[in-house]
């Protein structure tokens, strides 16, 4: 059995670890590693496809898709994943954990990953930063990362902020240290520790915040959809990407089914990034209040589609177009909006 295959299954399950690396289009080099110690972009990639799993679980739309897909012979090549973070400025940590970003650069970059590019969000008070892999950039998903600055808010908000996120935990113990730290002065890890050490980081992207008062999320949604969406879903996948050839044609595809499709494609200013995307899937999440909790429905998670063109770079070299557009971010943030 391969690393990448062991190290999914003991995540997820042998069952669910096979349909999801069925479906995954995934590159020859990462499948094929068997012996020796763990490398570090195989561990990237069995990060990755747990976390396509986990939100599959969470976006039945999305989940439909794949299983189409599947069904039909076709492969998912996972582009990208998306999630939010905090920042309260002037590096204050969020919680326990590190501010904004960095919460994920330690965990991203011993893996191989660097800041590929930083993206403005000006209209959301947000940065969005892309995260590419070193070593199989075109093969390994990116995650776009992006953080809200608190601070740019105004004072009330930033109150509440911080009774709503100054209890976030770091779920990362001794394993996940170790194994990071072996991956980063490595560039790879041994087998065993690999396995104890992926539960501990897969648990990173969720939410570890506390309970959640109503008169808070209201208060964070009046003034951002993005803030309040951290404060229901954490740092779990926003959304998960499939790039592929035309999305036009796939975005048509699925409004001819009845599935709910961003009203038109997002094309960066080069024209050769083009993104659309299913509307957030609603989900209920329970709020405190003084008279006990309450139920409400809000937006979760959603599946994304990305073509990407090839250009020539100013060496010459033809490349596929990995970058992202501030202007399609802020569009494809609307799908988590209220309303």
């Amino acid at each position: 059995m391969s690393h990448l295959s062991t190290l999914v299954a003991s995540a997820i399950g042998q069952k669910a670890a096979a349909t999801i690396l069925d479906v995954l289009d995934i590159a020859p080099p990462l499948a094929a590693e068997t012996d020796g110690p763990v490398s570090r972009a195989v561990f990237a990639m069995a990060l990755n496809a747990v976390l396509f799993h986990d939100i599959m679980g969470r976006v039945p739309l999305g989940a439909a898709y794949v299983s189409e897909r599947r069904a039909a012979g076709r492969k998912v090549l996972f582009d990208h994943g998306a999630l939010r973070t905090i920042d309260f400025g002037d590096g204050a940590p969020t919680g326990a954990l590190p501010a904004g970003h960095l919460a994920f650069a330690r965990i991203l970059e011993p893996l191989g990953y660097a800041v590929a590019d930083l993206y403005p969000l000006d209209r959301l008070k947000m940065t969005g930063r892309a995260f590419a892999h070193l070593d199989h950039p075109e093969a390994i998903p990116q995650f776009f990362v992006s953080e809200l600055h608190a601070e740019r808010f105004s004072p009330a908000f930033q109150v509440i902020a911080h009774a709503v996120f100054d209890s976030t935990a770091d779920v990362l113990g001794v394993e996940a240290q170790r194994a990071l730290a072996a991956f980063a002065t490595k560039g790879s890890c041994d087998l065993d520790a690999a396995r104890a050490a992926l539960p501990q980081v897969v648990a990173a992207f969720e939410r570890t915040h506390g309970a959640l008062r109503l008169e808070h999320y209201k208060a964070l949604l009046a003034e951002s959809a993005e803030a309040a969406w951290i404060a229901t879903e954490g740092q779990a996948f926003n959304h998960a990407t499939d790039r592929v050839p035309d999305v036009e044609a796939v975005a048509e595809g699925q409004k001819a089914l009845g599935r709910p499709v961003k009203d038109k494609v997002e094309v960066s200013g080069s024209g050769r990034v083009r993104q659309t995307a299913f509307k957030a899937q609603p989900v209920e999440r329970v709020f405190v209040t003084d008279a006990g909790e309450v139920t409400l429905t809000v937006p979760g998670s959603f599946h994304e589609f990305i073509s990407r063109d090839r250009f020539v770079d100013e060496a010459g070299v033809k490349r596929l177009d990995l970058r992202f557009d501030s202007s399609n971010a802020q569009g494809i943030f609307k799908m988590t909006r209220t309303g």
